[in-house]
């Protein structure tokens, strides 16, 4: 029962009721990325008449969050490539790093030296600053 009104209420864990429900009558499945997030477009490619292209829409696998979508399906899902990388035969350069989402707001967020998250305290002053002050 939890699940149920999970899937009717909450957008940001998965897909909604409606967005299933949308999926299944008008979606036509066009590939998965390896992180399990499925990609989907009007079935048969249909243009939509009112947005003159056609839908595509991804569905995460888990936490909705944008920056989890890599790099091969990023052109795609937003129309800079007309093939998706499952047709495409997409590989990444040898010089890509793996796919990272977005990482702020967690434990993993990057935290310069001399901030205040990296090890609880601020780092002494050096001694070379010199403050403005008015009429000087």
């Amino acid at each position: 029962m939890k699940q149920f009104f999970l899937k009717l209420f909450t957008w940001w864990n998965g897909q909604t009721f409606g967005t299933q429900l949308w999926t299944w009558r008008f979606g036509e499945l066009v590939g998965q990325d390896a992180q399990g997030n499925r990609y989907y477009r009007t079935a048969g490619g249909k243009i939509d008449p009112v947005l003159h292209f056609e839908r595509r829409w991804v569905i995460y696998n888990g936490l909705a969050e944008a920056s989890r979508i890599p790099p091969e399906w990023h052109g795609w899902i937003h129309h800079m490539v007309d093939v998706p990388p499952t047709q495409d035969g997409y590989k990444p350069r040898e010089w890509e790093k793996p796919h990272q989402p977005n990482l702020t707001g967690t434990a993993l967020a990057y935290r310069p030296a001399g901030s205040t998250l990296a090890s609880g305290r601020r780092p002494k002053a050096t001694g070379d600053y010199q403050p403005w002050t008015p009429g000087s």
